[in-house]
């Protein structure tokens, strides 16, 4: 072999060596993207299921808020037969025990009563189903409460029925019940 022979065999050598040192980085480079490829994947199993997790938690919540304001609702002509008995001074002995019991139960459940005289009148909490004018109210106010009405938290489970007495002056104008507050109109501007 000559000397030019051996230089030959000695770059081809080096090119061999040169593509095989090349080899494990190409394999990290896999490894790295493959890495990122699961991660990626792990994350996203990982929000889906944080997300399913909170689905899961508010539908129960939801569930058990209709089934306790079912059960409220079955209730109320039984509040509405102890209240009728305690007008009438019936409420007494073991039958106040158990009256007590049952409101209990609302109370228990975060059911509150509204609708009494006085209060201003709302559409939206209150059922008119009598109507008279007096000049001693400025707004719409509820005078006579036929039945209370039921609520838990925000939510309505039943209207109150009410007596409304009106201004009795035709310039007054009634009233906004806004968020819960009268909002009185102002003097027109001119």
């Amino acid at each position: 072999m000559s000397e030019h022979e051996h230089e030959i065999d000695m770059s081809g050598f080096d090119e061999a060596l040169a593509a095989s040192g090349d080899q494990p980085a190409a394999e990290a480079d896999d490894a790295t993207r493959q890495l990122a490829e699961r991660t990626e994947d792990l994350q996203r199993v990982t929000a889906e299921y944080a997300n399913y997790r909170r689905r899961v938690d508010r539908d129960r919540t939801l569930v058990v808020d209709q089934a306790a304001e079912r059960f409220a609702a079955q209730l109320f002509p039984v509040v509405d037969d102890i209240e009728r008995a305690r007008d009438h001074g019936d409420l007494t002995g073991a039958f106040k025990v158990v009256a007590d019991r049952v409101l209990g139960l609302l109370d228990g459940l975060g059911v509150v009563t509204f609708g009494v005289p006085g209060d201003p009148f709302d559409p939206a909490l209150h059922e008119a189903v009598l109507s008279d004018t007096s000049p001693e109210v400025t707004v719409p106010t509820i005078t006579t409460v036929l039945r209370p009405g039921f609520r838990r938290g925000d939510r309505v489970l039943r209207t109150a029925m009410v007596g409304v007495t009106e201004p009795e002056t035709p310039a007054a104008q009634p009233a906004a019940v806004v968020d819960g507050e009268i909002d009185q109109p102002g003097p027109a501007a001119g």
